[in-house]
Order: C-alpha cells, then structure tokens, then sequence
C-alpha cells in the first residue's frame, strides 16, 4: 500500500505537521511494508530545514521528519512554496528534495490513499 500525507501548515503555531508525522512514524514502525510519501506544501516546507531549536519539552519537527525518513519515507518539497519563501537554495534536510507540482499530481494519482494535514 502507498499512503500519501500532505501537510500544509507551518511547523510550530498549530499541531498539524506533528500530527502528520506522528502518523508517518507509527506507519513506518508498525506497516514496513507501507510506502509512506510526505509531499510538504505552503508553510509546511519550513518543516525540512536543519538545526531546529525547541526547548526542552517540546516537540521538533526535524527530529520528527528525520525519524520517518529513517524508517523509509520519501519526503518532498512544493518546489514554488519553496521558492516563494526563499528555501529554493538553502540546505535542507537530508532525504528531503525540492520538487514539483507534476511530481505531486503523480504521487496523488499513484497513492492507495492520501491524508491531508
């Protein structure tokens, strides 16, 4: 099975993105033979930037986002909300990658089933 999840919010302010890959982790852990894709849109693509800092207590999005990717899920980027708030040439998380809205429309069009956050 392809599960995509597609997150639109920012990283911190509401739980959305949290939400999101908490699901993606407990996939990961719990349905290894899911393929679990992550398509992060709008301020969501905040959430692949390195060296977060949150205090203690809180949760962070790259130890999140890191841990999916560890345990198999592909992660890309809105490559026109990237652009359009200046990440386009920034270093971004490994197993991140900016892309497309011809790669979405495919992983949509090629997923079992898509969640939206």
């Amino acid at each position: 099975m392809k599960i995509l999840i597609v997150i639109n919010d920012a990283p911190y302010g509401t739980e959305k993105a949290y939400n999101a890959l908490r699901l993606a982790n407990q996939l990961g852990k719990e349905h290894k033979d899911t393929e679990v894709r992550i398509f992060l849109m709008a301020d969501s693509v905040f959430c692949a930037i390195p060296g977060q800092n949150t205090p203690d207590g809180y949760y962070n999005i790259e130890r999140f986002l890191k841990g999916a990717i560890k345990k198999g899920a592909k992660v890309k980027l809105c490559g026109t909300c990237a652009d359009a708030r200046g990440l386009k040439n920034m270093t971004l998380l490994e197993g991140t990658e900016i892309s497309t809205l011809a790669q979405f429309t495919e992983w949509v069009v090629d997923s079992d089933k898509v969640v939206t956050f």
